[in-house]
């Protein structure tokens, strides 16, 4: 029972790792651009590589953060807890873990098409690099916006081994998403950036001024998901589907103010993940009907 007991709870610090109830942000967007692309729910083979692409790409871009972020995490007592700081899982475990997802995401992109093997390196490249950014740039927002806009890119690329205006157009609204949502997050270390040196626009700003611009980022999404009906040919469904998520996004920032922040958590993960989910089935019901 000792050995049951000890795989269950490895397995839980790893899941706890790369926090993957996360994958709700970006594995939706992934399979929208495939969706767009081929006109409906692509088929096993290229849903199958996706999935396990997103799984590798995602899992070495969170354990890389975990590593190279460390010495922070271990100093502020909201990621004191995580896996490796309080040594659940070995750094040279994480890092064996690392290889293992890199080689994952290149063999998946490998299994789809050319396009996707050859952009797999500089993909990843700015998913790693993100991990750094908060050291050098208040716009690291942007930067982790811009690796998740590679999702519906490459969900695209993998159906039809082009590229073209509308996941460009699409990855755009991602990356306004993301960044703006991540901007709502880093309020809640505010203080501990400052201390530690590190850049964030909350930081730099403060939260009213900072939570102003994320509004003006989602605004700018909205107009870019809008301006995909003429682009890509969709309809009311896509419509009605930007509508309700405007409202998502209204509703996150009545959740969310500078001088309160408790309800952050939920503002960024129940609220966005109800938007993934909401703007993939719209498009899928849209070219259903």
């Amino acid at each position: 029972m000792n050995w049951i007991t000890g795989v269950v709870g490895k397995g839980s610090a790893f899941y706890d790792l790369v926090r993957f109830p996360h994958t709700v942000f970006a594995l939706p967007f992934a399979f929208l651009g495939a969706t767009l692309a081929a006109g409906g729910w692509p088929g096993f083979r290229e849903t199958f590589w996706i999935l396990v692409a997103m799984v590798g790409a995602r899992s070495a871009a969170m354990t890389f953060n975990r590593i190279v972020d460390l010495r922070f995490d271990r100093r502020n007592p909201r990621t004191a807890s995580r896996p490796l700081p309080r040594g659940a899982i070995t750094v040279s475990t994480a890092i064996g873990f690392l290889i293992g997802s890199c080689l994952l995401f290149f063999l998946a992109a490998a299994m789809l098409n050319r396009l996707t093997l050859y952009l797999a390196s500089p993909a990843l490249g700015v998913l790693l690099l993100y991990s750094y950014s908060k050291r050098f740039t208040t716009w690291t927002h942007l930067l982790l916006g811009f690796a998740l806009a590679g999702a519906p890119i490459g969900g695209w690329i993998a159906v039809r081994g082009t590229i073209g205006p509308v996941p460009i157009l699409l990855g755009g609204a991602v990356m306004l998403w993301v960044a703006g949502f991540d901007i709502i997050y880093s309020c809640q270390d505010i203080q501990f950036d400052r201390q530690a040196g590190l850049h964030s626009l909350p930081s730099r700003w403060g939260a009213a001024k900072a939570l102003r611009f994320a509004a003006t980022l989602h605004t700018g999404m909205l107009a870019m998901l809008l301006a995909l009906i003429p682009l890509a040919g969709l309809g009311g469904f896509w419509l009605g589907g930007v509508v309700l998520t405007a409202g998502l996004l209204a509703y996150e920032y009545l959740l969310v103010w500078p001088d309160n922040l408790s309800r952050v958590q939920r503002a960024f993960f129940t609220v966005n993940a109800w938007i993934s989910f909401l703007l993939l089935t719209s498009v899928l019901i849209d070219l259903r009907f």
